[in-house]
């Protein structure tokens, strides 16, 4: 992940400086800045696909300017179709400045993968578009006549924070046209095959599951850097790293954190070794993961407690990660897919669990997207989230939810571990899932601990500071850090919280 920074309309360069030291974690190779007559770019930049090209990007004549996060994975074809003249990088992001100055916004309908790009020309044109999922992150606030976009929250002075929301995922915004759908979102996806609950697929709907996968995990490994995977021990971060071990000319990086002992450990352990990664551990200790919360808090901007569960060995790995990869690629979003979380077990009818699916497929960039991607951008890592793919989405949700409802004999995501028969050890294949603050041993060590720092009269007193009001002491004693670290942020505008805290 890069950091990028934009306004449109009247701005002070040294604001946006101030915003770009900032997010100078996200990208620590780097800094450029450009103004043109009535916008501003800003960019700190992560070296990934071309480590030369740095941001802004500007066309041969220098009259249009691009900042962007995040990657176009189908940048070589796109390069294919448009032609061989003119290029002046080796830049995913080159293409979509190209799209953009011949098409406009609507060109960069062709682009395909994960990221939030900023342009501006100085004929007056300016716009910012967001990946449909919003897997990359984007910021925005409006006051008076200039609109202003950032990676994160804390990016933004404190006197701009009372304005700042989540920038809408699949949606574009224009100097001329204003906030508009770019791309179709989710929600729009459509069954495309018959079948009941108890049907046994045919053979080919595994294959067409598997392959879309290999295909993705393929694509996320294009880098000129050194690719790594976090390797939980869980079904999806594991089926992630087996394809990667497949596909690698090397032995592939994997990394793994939890307390000593800890069930994710052990299932990591039993992996690496069945797929052959040259597999590294960080092993902790309650009183590590404790002293680590208040940073995490800062670094994830967010007060969710399975979140902060999550994000703590998250941060861990990640740091690890950092000494061996600059790319690390992720198991999130099978469950959003393949009907993964426990509660989802309990729906009885097919119609209701496509919808549930959908809904929180489409809440995932402020909850577990925003997790992997505040982690790994605080270590100068770039996550790849191969399940998130967008041919992976559509082929999941073309198949009959009915297939992927649960029951005694079928656990959840069954036809996903269908898929991935023989690539790993049955007992991890088909281990129950757990979150990830639980197989790590976190959740217990950090409610405990948390919670114990704020009394039931405290949490009566304070629980009306957010809407719906706060849940539990742990959650109260997370959300008076986050106030700590990010001032000025309306939380209600701003921060996801899980239905369960």
């Amino acid at each position: 992940m890069s950091g990028i920074v934009a306004a449109h309309g009247p701005f002070d360069p040294r604001m946006g400086e101030r915003m770009l030291q900032r997010l100078a974690h996200r990208g620590p190779d780097g800094e450029g800045s450009k103004a043109l007559p009535d916008a501003w770019l800003g960019h700190r930049h992560l070296a990934v696909v071309d480590p030369e090209a740095a941001q802004p990007l500007h066309d041969p004549a220098g009259r249009m300017w691009l900042v962007g996060d995040g990657f176009v994975s189908n940048h070589r074809r796109l390069r294919e179709e448009l032609g061989d003249d003119g290029w002046r990088t080796r830049s995913d992001h080159e293409v979509a400045l190209r799209l953009f100055a011949q098409e406009g916004v609507d060109g960069l309908d062709r682009l395909w993968g994960t990221f939030a790009l900023a342009i501006a020309g100085d004929d007056g044109s300016f716009a910012v578009v967001r990946d449909t999922l919003g897997v990359v992150p984007l910021y925005w606030a409006r006051r008076d006549a200039t609109t202003l976009f950032a990676s994160e929250l804390k990016a933004f002075d404190e006197d701009w924070r009372p304005y700042v929301e989540p920038f809408p995922p699949g949606h574009a915004w224009t100097a001329a046209d204003g906030l508009h759908a770019w791309r179709r979102p989710p929600a729009s996806a459509r069954v495309l095959l018959r079948g009941r609950a108890h049907d046994d697929p045919p053979a080919w709907v595994f294959d067409a599951v598997r392959d879309a996968v290999v295909r993705a995990v393929d694509q996320a490994m294009v880098a000129q850097v050194p690719v790594g995977a976090f390797l939980s021990g869980g079904l999806d971060s594991s089926i992630v790293a087996a394809v990667a071990a497949q596909r690698s000319k090397e032995p592939l990086k994997t990394f793994a954190a939890g307390l000593q002992d800890s069930a994710d450990l052990q299932a990591a352990r039993l992996v690496a070794e069945h797929v052959g990664t040259d597999h590294r551990e960080r092993v902790y200790t309650p009183e590590e993961a404790i002293d680590l919360v208040p940073e995490v808090i800062g670094v994830l901007e967010s007060f969710d407690p399975l979140l902060v569960h999550s994000a703590v060995p998250n941060h861990l790995v990640a740091k690890l990660a950092s000494e061996h990869v600059k790319v690390v690629l992720i198991g999130e979003g099978a469950d959003e897919l393949f009907a993964g979380y426990s509660h989802l077990s309990e729906i009885e009818d097919s119609d209701e669990l496509q919808q549930e699916l959908l809904d929180t497929l489409s809440g995932l960039h402020i909850g577990g997207l925003q997790r992997v991607d505040r982690v790994m951008s605080a270590n100068g890592l770039e996550p790849r989230i191969p399940f998130l793919d967008l041919d992976v989405v559509d082929l999941a949700f073309a198949l009959p939810p009915a297939w992927k409802l649960s029951d005694g004999d079928r656990p959840e995501k069954w036809l996903l571990r269908r898929a991935f028969e023989g690539w790993l050890p049955d007992e991890v294949l088909w281990r129950p899932k757990e979150q990830f603050g639980q197989g790590t041993g976190m959740d217990v060590v950090l409610r405990e601990h948390f919670g114990a720092q704020v009394t039931e009269e405290d949490l009566e007193r304070e629980r009306d500071v957010l809407d719906p009001p706060v849940r539990t002491r742990e959650e109260l004693a997370y959300h008076r850090i986050f106030a700590r670290h990010l001032p000025g942020i309306d939380a209600n505008r701003t921060v996801g919280r899980f239905v369960e805290a």
